[in-house]
């Protein structure tokens, strides 16, 4: 069923009785030519550009909860493609310019709005460092613009522009940024896949992986063995305890991070702010409310809830740019497991076991990467050879020293 403004009038007037399930609920057969381990949204993704950009349809998506459980539906929203680096910058504006043509492809209603997103800078050494991540991105054919404090009162008036602690001299502006309804995303790709073929697996755990003579054949579930002639792991912060399943010791850290939602309010936010003398960044839902989101908890867990040193850490870096925020009342609070990688980078590659395969280390980037993310994986599982713009998420970069460290903190998890 393709969905249309047609559609959605004629099942108003029928009483709302034609509409089918969004997808199947099948049994996993013996062997596909392609598992993918994880129903979130990188590894939904994979599977719907697996399906239609390559043309395989013989697969299953296996996840141990519901679709959308994980991360996809625990994040912020934000979409944006403002990086520096070489390795990062083409890879996020590859993503970008598919978030820009997500709905019309996979005919589904992912909320997506390019409000902008606005980095701050507070010194002239941020915002000299600003202006060459700017030039950075327009040489990647990103959007970027400078904006000085002038330009800044003009959108975002309710900045408190002379804290004596973080005065606000302007901002890094990327207009094509915005947000996304994350569930819709989840919602989108995994219809997506099923109208082409895609069997999607829910409430079944990888418990181990089918290895013989270096050779991944498959993996152990909670509801049997399934083989595959290829196996592609992605599943976020649970990356490490799934990978040492197959012997494997990731250079990756779990850490839980949180995200708030204030009450609703009218509208005050235009875009995404991010505060630039700490961790804070913020936007408005449609619904009204203040989205919000900061540092990770600084100890390492598997849990889906954090601590609440970070909420006071988080609201204090709010109070730092618009103290009036301190009288909006915080309606909920969730946390997603993040897979911190060494160098604040992902990994899309081989492993050195054969058929097996690895997508993770994603850090805070994950959600606005979804759609890159599935594209270059699945072209590599399609073809067994990396596309140019993932091609430096190596996962033995640390060996051959080619490491992609956006933020410049080293080999510290919890510092990116």
């Amino acid at each position: 069923m393709r969905y249309s403004g047609m559609k959605v009038l004629w099942e108003g007037l029928t009483g709302n009785r034609g509409w089918k399930p969004v997808w199947r609920e099948p049994e996993p057969k013996k062997s596909y030519d392609i598992v993918i381990v994880g129903g979130g949204g990188h590894g939904l993704s994979t599977a719907y550009y697996l399906a239609r950009e390559f043309g395989l349809s013989n697969i299953a998506v296996l996840e141990k909860g519901w679709l959308g459980s994980g991360n996809i539906g625990r994040n912020t929203t934000i979409i944006r493609s403002n990086y520096l680096l070489p390795g990062n910058e083409p890879f996020y504006e590859l993503s970008m310019k598919l978030w820009e043509n997500l709905e019309q492809d996979f005919n589904y209603n992912a909320m997506v709005s390019q409000r902008g997103i606005i980095n701050l800078y507070h010194s002239d050494s941020q915002r000299d460092a600003f202006a060459r991540r700017g030039n950075a991105m327009i040489m990647a054919g990103a959007d970027a613009v400078l904006l000085d404090r002038a330009g800044l009162e003009k959108q975002c008036p309710f900045l408190d522009f002379d804290n004596a602690r973080f005065p606000i001299q302007g901002g890094l502006w990327q207009p094509r940024a915005g947000t996304a309804r994350h569930d819709a995303v989840a919602w989108g790709y995994a219809r997506g896949a099923d109208m082409h073929g895609v069997d999607l697996i829910q409430n079944c755990e990888v418990t181990g992986f089918l290895i013989e003579d270096g050779v991944c054949k498959g993996v152990e579930t909670s509801r049997g063995a399934i083989l595959a002639r290829k196996t592609a792991v992605c599943v976020a912060g649970s990356s490490g305890r799934v990978m040492s399943k197959a012997g494997m010791r990731l250079p990756i850290e779990s850490h839980a991070l949180q995200a708030f939602v204030s009450e609703g309010l009218k509208p005050v936010i235009p875009g995404v702010i991010t505060f630039g003398a700490g961790h804070f960044y913020i936007s408005q839902s449609d619904k009204g409310g203040l989205v919000f989101g900061g540092d990770i908890d600084g100890y390492n867990t598997y849990a889906q809830r954090g601590n609440l040193p970070v909420v006071e850490d988080v609201c204090e870096g709010g109070m730092a740019i618009m103290p009036m925020i301190g009288r909006a009342r915080l309606l909920r609070m969730w946390g997603g497991v993040m897979d911190m990688s060494m160098d604040g980078s992902p990994f899309i590659d081989r492993t050195h076991i054969d058929g097996l395969y690895f997508n993770g280390g994603w850090c805070y980037g994950g959600f606005k990467a979804t759609p890159a993310s599935g594209f270059c994986y699945a072209h590599l599982l399609a073809r067994d050879e990396p596309h140019p713009t993932a091609a430096e998420y190596r996962l033995d970069r640390f060996i051959s020293g080619r490491m992609i460290d956006e933020r410049g903190a080293g080999a510290q998890p919890n510092l990116h």
